[in-house]
């Protein structure tokens, strides 16, 4: 029902290119555990042992909080379709911010210009594990969102950065997200 296993394999890969959403769950020593959900287009599989993802403005930053403290990161993929899995991706993330700009430039010409690209997150995989996913409910997908782009788009860069400073910088548990630093 589950293995595991050191990198990515090509199966793997070519599963997770075909979800629609994936989840990030991230924790620090203490405090609160986070587990967002992440779909639109903002996952790419550099290598076998090496995924990037471009992490949209939003309410929070937890995640950057917690990767600032120990850069612990698992990225779960799960198929709604009637082949089940349950894929989870453990690794370290390290973070890169526009300040970074020749890392970003290159991160964000893999997903061309998206509106309120805040940062990326770049896992260095450790372990891969497969689950069997029969719990896992049959879905469709209608459509994308495109709320949070139109968003985006109308508050403008500096609309953003002031977003970003306003919501962005602390955690909910009062961490430092590094997004000014």
């Amino acid at each position: 029902m589950g293995d595991q296993s050191a990198s990515l394999s090509p199966d793997h890969i070519e599963f997770i290119g075909r979800q629609h959403l994936f989840f990030v769950g991230t924790a620090g020593a203490d405090g609160r555990i986070n587990v967002s959900p992440k779909g639109l287009d903002t996952l790419r599989v550099l290598d076998s042992s090496r995924v990037v993802w471009l992490n949209l403005t939003g309410s929070g930053n937890e995640t950057a909080a917690h990767v600032l403290e120990n850069g612990r990161m698992t990225l779960m993929f799960c198929s709604f379709e009637k082949q089940p899995l349950i894929l989870r991706v453990y690794g370290q993330a390290t973070m890169v911010y526009p300040r970074d700009e020749a890392k970003f430039g290159q991160y964000s010409a893999l997903f061309g210009h998206q509106p309120g690209t805040r940062q990326f997150f770049e896992l260095d995989v450790e372990l891969v594990q497969t689950s069997c996913g029969y719990g896992v409910p049959h879905l469709e997908l209608d459509r994308p969102r495109v709320t949070l782009a139109k968003w985006a788009a109308n508050k403008g860069d500096e609309g953003i950065e002031q977003y970003w400073s306003d919501k962005n910088r602390i955690s909910i548990d009062g961490k430092s997200t590094g997004i000014f630093e």
